[in-house]
């Protein structure tokens, strides 16, 4: 591949215009003011990129088309699929998690990973259609939602705590788990979307005019001028309605996080397992799975059950709060810092379904009767719904008002004391 072409780019973390220069394969622009990476070249960001969505798509259809564990005891014996634990969700009546299950671990992935291949191989013909772009955009707003790798580690820690109740067995579906989880982070690392959005729009580009504000497209990047101050059009490249921040940023993720906090109660307080052998057992709320974790001397399990299913909630609920709270009070300190932590919040938030993941998986292979039952409690549905509105809440919030406030303060506080600003 040859080097990229110079571009305008806003930067996503502060709003900062600036020309992305010409980059070399292998090389990373960096926002100059708040470090956030404005794109990433690669050697070939088209056909390897293929050949490595191809190959995650067969390796997933053989996920789903084999068996992940049997376990067996008393001498009868249970299988898992992909779908086994959504199937026992439902047969329960939790058909709302049941439904985040299936889609978090097998139509998300599918769609992203069959979305992106259609596109890619459309680029390979001499004129890409048009549509490309629509399902590429698409394609964007899914990925967040596809969790291969975040389910794998809830089929490691379902394993492990299976391991004092029944015997268990490793199958080839979780050859092929590990496998496809390997390939869908190597094609991510290998792909660069710019690269794909210059290539669906045929480089494409608007003409710039000096005397018009200017505005950049939150789903593909693409910088275009403010036509009038009320309408502000839609992207050329992508179609997306152009904002020049997020609309109703603050009111919408203060809803989402309230909600998500309000949930965390019940999540915490309500069982979400519940563990019988031999006709005795109790529920077991989150940290009471931890607590069991700890006193059979599980410790790096515990830890990262913890980690997942308590710290990182909550750390998500103060991360936001600590953002929407210095921008409404126009805070200047810390804004590069806080900006890595809307990075971080955004990024870690989809780790949290470790536990609903592993609850599946456990519910639908422990169905012995009276000598073992492991069965998902209401707990389970709250917590999700904790993950779920927290990550609404990171999309929802615009890190650049943080700076945009702070300009703000420091304009009024220039002005204030008649002093000139430069």
């Amino acid at each position: 591949m040859i080097a990229t072409h110079p571009a305008l780019r806003e930067c996503s973390g502060c709003g900062l215009f600036q020309i992305v220069p010409r980059l070399e394969p292998g090389n990373t622009a960096s926002c100059a003011r708040c470090g956030t990476a404005l794109r990433r070249a690669k050697a070939d960001p088209i056909t390897t990129p293929l050949a490595l969505h191809a190959a995650a798509l067969v390796l997933l259809i053989v996920v789903a088309l084999t068996t992940l564990m049997t376990v067996s005891t008393a001498g009868i014996s249970h299988q898992a699929n992909l779908f086994s634990g959504p199937a026992e969700l439902w047969r329960r009546g939790m058909w709302s998690l049941a439904a985040v299950v299936v889609f978090a671990t097998a139509a998300a992935p599918l769609a992203v990973l069959s979305g992106t291949l259609y596109v890619l191989i459309g680029l390979r013909a001499a004129t890409p259609p048009r549509h490309l772009r629509k399902i590429f955009g698409w394609v964007e707003l899914l990925r967040p939602w596809s969790m291969i790798e975040v389910f794998v580690f809830g089929v490691f820690v379902a394993y492990v705590k299976l391991g004092d109740i029944v015997k268990i067995q490793m199958d080839i579906g979780v050859l092929a788990l590990l496998a496809l989880t390997i390939v869908m982070i190597w094609a991510s690392v290998e792909m660069d979307r710019e690269a794909v959005w210059e290539a669906v729009s045929n480089n494409a580009a608007p003409v710039l005019s000096d005397r018009l504000p200017v505005v950049s497209c939150e789903l593909c990047g693409m910088v275009d001028n403010i036509r009038t101050p009320h309408d502000h059009g839609h992207c050329l490249r992508c179609d997306s309605v152009l904002h020049p921040r997020k609309p109703d940023a603050i009111n919408r993720t203060w809803a989402l996080m309230l909600a998500a906090a309000i949930l965390y109660i019940p999540a915490n307080l309500y069982p979400v397992l519940t563990v019988v052998q031999l006709g005795a057992g109790a529920p077991s709320t989150i940290m009471g799975g931890v607590e069991e974790l700890l006193s059979s001397k599980m410790y790096p399990l515990a830890l990262l059950v913890f980690f997942a299913s308590i710290a990182v909630p909550m750390l998500k609920l103060v991360g936001l709060a600590v953002m929407l709270i210095t921008t409404q009070t126009r805070s200047v300190s810390w804004l590069t810092d806080r900006t890595k932590l809307y990075h971080f919040v955004r990024w870690i938030g989809r780790w949290s379904m470790i536990d609903i993941f592993m609850e599946s998986l456990l519910g639908a292979l422990v169905r012995f009767g009276s000598v073992a039952t492991i069965q998902p409690g209401i707990g389970a549905v709250a917590f999700c719904g904790v993950v779920i509105l927290t990550m609404l809440a990171a999309e929802c919030f615009d890190p650049r008002m943080m700076w945009d406030a702070a300009e703000t303060r420091t304009r009024v506080i220039t002005n204030t004391t008649g002093l000139v600003e430069p």
